[in-house]
Order: structure tokens, then C-alpha cells, then sequence
């Protein structure tokens, strides 16, 4: 029998006690898989581009004008995604991430609501978001949840640009 228990969004860091190493984990799996995925594997954090290594080592800081949402399971983080601060009615949604062991349960559908509802309620009128081509999975899921592909807004090869209404 596979554990089905309940997931909460919340913000992070939220009212009360965070939980940023993991949120740190949770980023720094992303962008390890990420560079891996793209041919360019790293051993370590340490390894990553400084961009990326700021998020992990300091994601308050690296998004402090946006939002942060985490999924919550008991008392494990187990998800996690950025919603940009509006411009010019507009935020686009980063760093979708779901702990491996809680994938096909709906985590990730649940943290993109919350941000879709979230921008609603902060008067952004579009959703945005950049995949890699070879994330079909991540493509599909998008697809599902009303993101189309549209013309590009980033110079990196690779990327599938989608968006939609709120």
C-alpha cells in the first residue's frame, strides 16, 4: 500500500519554524538534475554556477522579492516552487521541484494551483514559465493544466517557453 498522505501549500518561510535546509536540498536536487540533464554534470553544489549556488546557500535573500511556495507531508517538505514578483501584470513561475519519492501523487499539480491562485489574488493576468525540451513529462503536465507553448522570451537553446491566463 503506497503512504497517499495529505500535502499542504504553504509559503515559506511562513509563520512558523522553516525549514530552509530543506528547501536548500530540494533546490540544489533541482539544479544538480538539471545540469546533469543538460550534458553537464556536477559533483557538488560547490560545483554549480554562482547564481544557482546563491539559491541554495541563501534562498531568502535570492528570492526575496518573490514568492516561495513549499509542499508540505507530515513534517517534510517535499516540493517546491518560485513565483517572479509581478511585472507589468505578469510573474512566471521557477524551480518547480518534487521530491523524487512523492512523484505521481500530485504534488507539483497542487504547488502550480497555488501559485495560479496566489497570482490571481495579486492581479497578474499571465503566468509564465520556461521548461527544457527533454522535461516531456514536466510538458505534459503544463499542457494539462491550460500553459501553451509561445514564442520565446529566453536566449538559451533548449527551452520550451509556455504560458497562461489566470
Amino acid at each position: 500500500m503506497t503512504d497517499r498522505r495529505e500535502v499542504a501549500i504553504v509559503p515559506w518561510p511562513g509563520r512558523g519554524p522553516s525549514a530552509p535546509d530543506r528547501l536548500s536540498g530540494l533546490l540544489a536536487a533541482y539544479h544538480l538534475r538539471t545540469e546533469e540533464e543538460k550534458g553537464e554534470p556536477v559533483p557538488d553544489v560547490a560545483a554549480l554556477p554562482d547564481r544557482y549556488r546563491a539559491e541554495i546557500l541563501d534562498p531568502r535573500t535570492a528570492f526575496a522579492n518573490d514568492v516561495v511556495l513549499v509542499a508540505l507531508s507530515g513534517g517534510d517538505t517535499v516540493g517546491c516552487l518560485v513565483v517572479t514578483a509581478p511585472v507589468e501584470k505578469r510573474s512566471e513561475v521557477k524551480r518547480l521541484w518534487t521530491d523524487p519519492s512523492f512523484r505521481g501523487r500530485g504534488v507539483a499539480s497542487e504547488l502550480i494551483g497555488a501559485a495560479l491562485a496566489r497570482c490571481a489574488k495579486d492581479g497578474v493576468s499571465a503566468v509564465g514559465l520556461s521548461v527544457w525540451k527533454w522535461r516531456t513529462g514536466a510538458i505534459t503536465l503544463y499542457e494539462r493544466l491550460g500553459f501553451a507553448v509561445t514564442e520565446s522570451w529566453d536566449e538559451r537553446d533548449d527551452l520550451v517557453c509556455m504560458e497562461r491566463a489566470v
